[in-house]
């Protein structure tokens, strides 16, 4: 049994929502929260857009958003929907009949702004297509497409005109009795981002979907969307997340997993707790823990490795993990398996052997928990 305790300090209680579906995925409610990321491919290449959004979804991606902008991308639309292995979010602005065709086409879920794709008569088509096509909706809030009116009314971009933005669009779809929405109330400004979105919490129950809008390169925006996202998600609120990064979507999959498994919201693949590395360490810390993370991105079990330099810290860490390792000397270390002392291991074949561990405490966790389905960690 893998070794998460839980403990009053780190409880963290999630804003109630309602619950809708996208394709086959809960979101909302009591459903664990799902990781998302958006293809960039050109989506009239549905190869191309299909092989992407297999790659992000061999990292855990639960729900991929797929570009609209015309009608050849609508028909590629059929067989991107047909061949993914995931639920896909047809992403729509301003043209209506994009998102009546995309709905047609299989998409799960419908990107739109209500306010920007005409008037009442063709929000009520696109409604009807979803509703038909049993195709929820997300309504999109941005901090850089508000509306005139409310620019003119706030006189910039600002978090009362983000969640005014965002109601007005949520009214639009109940005065048409459509309930199977979600709602994001995304900027590039953290402090922007965070107070919409902790407003909108209050405001509504419908399920809210995260993120730090335009977030920046791999670095940036990693460090960016961790204190943005991580720090509404400590709140509570937050039911899907975006990561959004100038990089591979696969990328923005493992972030956005590093972020929910640092708060102990989601669990999923090898969490490695590592040292830095001194003057201290009995080995070659980083080399290792780059290899690792390459060698055991195959594990999907939740389940933890502990690799530190020398018995400071090694020790204690290892005593929290499914699996230890803690430099000594004479070119050789501890290993830990379940918490407790197990034996000792060259650091020459190190890194084999710590591969076989985990694989077999991984296949461990995954009969453990396929007997008992109930305790399954998600």
């Amino acid at each position: 049994m893998s070794l998460n305790h839980i403990r009053p300090w780190r409880n963290i209680y999630r804003r109630k929502s309602r619950q809708i579906m996208v394709g086959n995925v809960p979101v909302g409610g009591n459903a664990p929260i799902t990781v998302q990321t958006m293809t960039n491919t050109l989506t009239t290449d549905a190869a191309a857009t299909i092989a992407q959004i297999q790659a992000a979804a061999d990292v855990g991606a639960d729900i991929v958003r797929v570009s609209v902008p015309d009608e050849d991308s609508a028909k590629a639309m059929k067989e991107i929907c047909r061949e993914s292995p995931v639920p896909i979010v047809a992403d729509i602005h301003f043209h209506y009949k994009r998102g009546i065709e995309a709905a047609e086409a299989g998409a799960a879920c419908l990107r739109i702004n209500p306010g920007n794709i005409g008037d009442e008569s063709r929000v009520r088509e696109v409604i009807k297509a979803a509703r038909d096509n049993n195709c929820s909706i997300r309504i999109g809030v941005n901090a850089g497409s508000l509306e005139k009116h409310l620019l003119d009314k706030y006189g910039e971009p600002c978090p009362d005109a983000m969640v005014e933005s965002g109601l007005d669009h949520i009214k639009i779809l109940q005065d048409n009795d459509f309930h199977e929405f979600k709602i994001s109330c995304k900027a590039s400004d953290v402090f922007m981002a965070a107070a919409a979105y902790q407003q909108l919490a209050e405001a509504t129950d419908a399920p809210i979907h995260l993120g730090i809008t335009e977030a920046g390169g791999l670095t940036s925006g990693t460090i960016k969307s961790a204190i943005g996202l991580g720090n509404l998600l400590w709140m509570g609120i937050g039911d899907t997340i975006r990561v959004s990064l100038s990089a591979d979507p696969v990328e923005e999959i493992k972030v956005g997993y590093e972020i929910l498994k640092s708060l102990g919201l989601r669990h999923r693949g090898v969490n490695i707790i590592s040292c830095p590395s001194c003057a201290r360490q009995g080995f070659d810390v980083i080399k290792t823990v780059e290899i690792l993370e390459q060698r055991l991105e195959h594990i999907k079990t939740p389940m933890s490795l502990s690799i530190i330099g020398c018995v400071v810290n090694g020790p204690g860490e290892a005593l929290m993990t499914d699996v230890g390792f803690t430099g000594g000397g004479a070119g050789s270390g501890m290993v830990y398996l379940a918490g407790k002392q197990s034996h000792k291991q060259s650091n020459e074949d190190m890194i084999e052997h710590i591969v076989e561990q985990v694989e077999a405490k991984a296949a461990q966790l995954e009969s453990e928990s396929l007997e008992n389905p109930t305790q399954a960690a998600e």
